[in-house]
């Protein structure tokens, strides 16, 4: 494939089946920064603040932690061979064809249900001012404006990407910057309750769920990085790939640090972590407790934004999944034709219908929040299938070609060693899935996925098999 699919340059004149080249670093920045906001962050942190308490903030370092390392081995990887579109390039390559065709599918399907999961949000954050909307009105009117969006070109959505980026950290910096003014003056909520960091540990403790609350956070936590790898789609677009890429995968812990541990922070200091309601957003609540209805309006257009941006991502980067499988020989040929904007139309309108599957999901399950805990257990699911891949394609890579590896100008730190802790983890979060029943339920049905895949392999991997990329 890598020999396939070619790139030209913005000022060039594109060939029927080349991408160009019209990520700039400011939009590969904000893209990997509005990609590590994901829409867990808002819409999830409730019920993971009310399942672990104040140790939640633990698991999101945990987390981040661990996909930092994901995110360095395929920094190296992509950095490798700039022939490599994505990630399913590289492990087509390094483990085999059968590996380009579960990871493109299944990183299709990841961001399908995370769209979906964006969908069922975005619904709940309409109704905080239109109570009588209909979910299917709200569900569908946003599709269509991804999808005429996602048609124009590259560029365009790289420059709504920027804005939508600024706008949640425009957002959630206002918040940690008011949050600790009210801490200093002492701020009282209507209720009475005083703003203190002391609610971190006087309410029970850092742990005051003990560990199998802790352990519980990490399920919807997990979900809230989905989208991390965003920037590893971008490769095949971006102008200066060897200075952009490592620029936005080092920010990650900042990022980290930042957009997560100090809003959580500040949310338990304002909101003690027992008064948050797990079925409504903390960042909305806040303002709300602390008598701003009006910032709270505010705060619920940044969440419904990062929603629609999160959804707006997951539909750029399936079209150009599709768009690689379909140059693949593993998905319909139409996916490989691209418009007169370089923009793989035929794939984006296919994703942005099975988005209507979040439609679907509400009426099976009116319950917002517990539509959005089954859609992102099972995305959680399979982005870690597609983590873990990335991990095992770095291991080959070390293995096969270690003069690569002793070139390139962006080792991975530890890789062999932070290739199996990051595993040994994921397997550890799929063990913690299997404890709560709502989580259990999409565990058990994640691997119908990997069958259908399976049977669809047995049918059209011997006829590909001779057209995938060589070896190099």
């Amino acid at each position: 494939m890598v020999d396939q699919v070619k790139v030209v340059a913005d000022d060039q004149a594109p060939a029927e089946q080349s991408l160009r080249r019209n990520l700039t670093n400011r939009h590969i920045q904000l893209i990997a920064i509005g990609g590590a906001i994901g829409t867990g962050l808002f819409m999830g942190s409730g019920k993971t603040i009310s399942l672990a308490g104040p140790s939640i903030i633990f698991v999101y370092m945990i987390i981040g932690f661990m996909l930092f390392f994901v995110m360095r081995a395929m920094g190296e990887l992509l950095l490798s061979n700039l022939e490599y579109k994505s990630f399913s390039d590289f492990a087509s390559d390094l483990l085999g064809p059968w590996a380009g065709y579960f990871t493109g599918w299944t990183y299709w399907f990841c961001w399908v249900v995370t769209g979906m999961a964006d969908v069922v949000a975005i619904t709940a954050y309409a109704q905080f001012w239109f109570p009588g909307l209909s979910d299917w009105v709200a569900s569908l009117s946003v599709i269509i404006l991804l999808l005429v969006l996602n048609l124009a070109t590259v560029k365009m959505f790289g420059e709504m990407e920027f804005w939508f980026a600024m706008i949640k950290i425009v957002a959630i910096v206002s918040l940690i910057v008011v949050g600790l003014v009210m801490v200093a003056m002492h701020f009282q909520s209507p209720t009475g309750v005083e703003a203190s960091f002391a609610h971190l540990w006087n309410d029970g403790g850092w742990f005051p769920k003990g560990l199998s609350g802790f352990f519980a956070g990490f399920q919807i936590a997990v979900f809230a990085f989905v989208g991390i790898e965003l920037v590893g789609t971008t490769a095949a677009e971006t102008k200066d790939p060897e200075k952009s890429l490592p620029r936005a995968i080092n920010s990650i812990p900042i990022r980290i640090i930042m957009f997560y541990v100090f809003s959580l922070i500040v949310i338990m200091s304002v909101t003690p972590w027992s008064s948050v309601v797990p079925e409504k957003s903390p960042f909305v609540e806040l303002f709300v407790l602390v008598g701003l209805p009006a910032a709270a309006s505010v705060i619920n257009f940044v969440v419904l934004t990062s929603a629609a941006s999160s959804a707006n991502s997951g539909v750029f980067s399936t079209s150009r999944m599709l768009f690689g499988l379909a140059q693949e020989g593993v998905a319909p040929k139409a996916f490989a034709k691209l418009s007169k904007r370089a923009v793989p139309a035929k794939g984006l309108t296919f994703s942005c219908i099975c988005l209507l599957g979040g439609v679907v999901m509400l009426y099976v399950n009116p319950s917002v929040i517990g539509a959005f805990t089954m859609i992102t257990t099972v995305s959680a699911i399979l982005f870690m299938f597609v983590w873990t891949i990335i991990l095992c394609s770095y291991l080959v890579y070390r293995k096969q070609r270690p003069h690569l590896h002793e070139k390139s100008i962006y080792k991975m730190p530890l890789g062999k060693l932070m290739c199996w802790v990051c595993m040994a983890f994921f397997v550890f979060v799929l063990v913690l899935l299997t404890l709560e029943d709502d989580t259990r339920q999409a565990l058990l049905v994640t691997p119908l996925w990997f069958i259908a895949l399976g049977l669809g392999w047995l049918f059209i991997g011997k006829k590909t098999h001779g057209e995938v990329m060589p070896r190099l």
